[in-house]
């Protein structure tokens, strides 16, 4: 992988960095569930220009196609962080996100290389496992430097220094398990409808990881480097069919919220519970199970949860959530998410809230260690 692989991940990432207490399903004040479609580069940062084509227009295209498929829904609202040839900072993208209040948020670029590499490939955040990985991000994240005032707005962090890098990967663990679920879609798309070789879904650490409150991806939709792929990417027809899966995908990833309440679960694997049986109180803060989110209003009951007692349901937007448990505890509060996720829902997970709000779990567990 070369430059832009990974270029402006960054600017997807931050893009939810000062975002405080968004969660999954967060929704506007009018009850639409809200994408946030970013088109990589723009302006003076044209991307990369593999075979002269040009990554910021093809990805612009690519956007505005989709935006405009969802915008025809009336239960999407979209936000677009440019919906020109202009460059937007990553403290802007970040900003437009956050006053969006995003359920989801999606970056699409075009990749690059030394070679005739191919295939689409769709980035979640997590730890840079791989020495490869860990030298593409670190390339990356220098994008800051194309800003004005980098030292200031992004003090702190050096896009050298590993210890940056890791430091980020520790941090990012909300929204992995949704993230990753809407990557598959897109990838799957790709395959299936669109007829394009995948890569794959994959992970790395970057910039600002820690305050990743939406599932985000970032999509590279194909190597504009491959002499047949870059041809494809830059007609009009491939830009229509990869806009199409990535709709689809989106329009997938909504209708799966209504499905995980009620009956819909099926149980399809044993979770072990091996948490120790020790008291692990953290003051001042509650934990609980997300199990769903979904505009169903079901009632609380056991009967509507898998037998699941103390559930409660909270209300935001057009949107449902529901929680099981409750407890200042968290090795109970790992037991009951194994409950859970026995039940069915397999993709529950533990939410912290001090005093009345939401905080990032990493934080919840790092305040005990104070």
């Amino acid at each position: 992988m070369q430059t832009y692989i990974f270029k402006l991940i960054v600017s997807f990432i931050i893009v939810l960095t000062f975002n405080s207490f968004q969660s999954i399903n967060a929704q506007s004040a009018n009850g639409k569930f809200v994408v946030v479609l970013d088109a990589g580069h723009g302006g003076h940062d044209s991307g990369n220009l593999g075979n002269g084509h040009k990554e910021s227009d093809i990805a612009l295209k690519i956007v505005l196609e989709v935006g405009k498929a969802l915008e025809a829904k009336k239960d999407f609202k979209v936000i677009y962080t440019r919906k020109t040839d202009v460059f937007i900072e990553l403290r802007e993208r970040a900003a437009i996100a956050n006053r969006a209040d995003a359920d989801l948020f999606v970056s699409v670029h075009c990749n690059s290389h030394s070679s005739q590499a191919s295939g689409t490939e769709t980035f979640v955040l997590g730890v840079a496992n791989t020495k490869r990985n860990f030298d593409i991000a670190k390339k990356e994240n220098e994008v800051i430097f194309l800003e004005k005032d980098y030292k200031k707005n992004y003090k702190g962090f050096d896009p050298n220094a590993p210890e940056s890098l890791i430091g980020l990967a520790l941090q990012q663990e909300d929204y992995i398990e949704q993230s990753i679920k809407l990557a598959r879609l897109i990838e799957d798309n790709f395959i299936d409808q669109s007829k394009r070789k995948s890569r794959g879904i994959k992970q790395a650490s970057l910039w600002v990881l820690h305050n990743t409150y939406m599932p985000s991806v970032l999509v590279e939709v194909g190597f504009l480097t491959n002499n047949a792929e870059g041809k494809f990417l830059n007609s009009k027809s491939g830009q229509s069919k990869m806009a199409t899966s990535i709709l689809q995908a989106v329009n997938a990833y909504k209708k799966s919220l209504d499905l995980n309440v009620g009956d819909n679960y099926v149980v399809n694997e044993t979770f072990e519970d091996t948490i120790s049986s020790e008291v692990k109180t953290i003051k001042n803060t509650i934990f609980k199970i997300q199990l769903a989110a979904s505009s169903n209003a079901l009632e609380p009951k056991a009967y509507n949860f898998k037998g699941l007692d103390g559930i409660s349901r909270e209300k935001q937007g057009n949107l449902y959530k529901y929680y099981y448990g409750y407890t200042s505890d968290y090795n109970i509060a790992q037991k009951l998410q194994i409950e859970a996720k026995n039940k069915g829902y397999k993709d529950a997970y533990i939410v912290a809230i001090k005093e009345g709000k939401q905080i990032k779990l990493s934080e919840a567990l790092k305040s005990d260690a104070n």
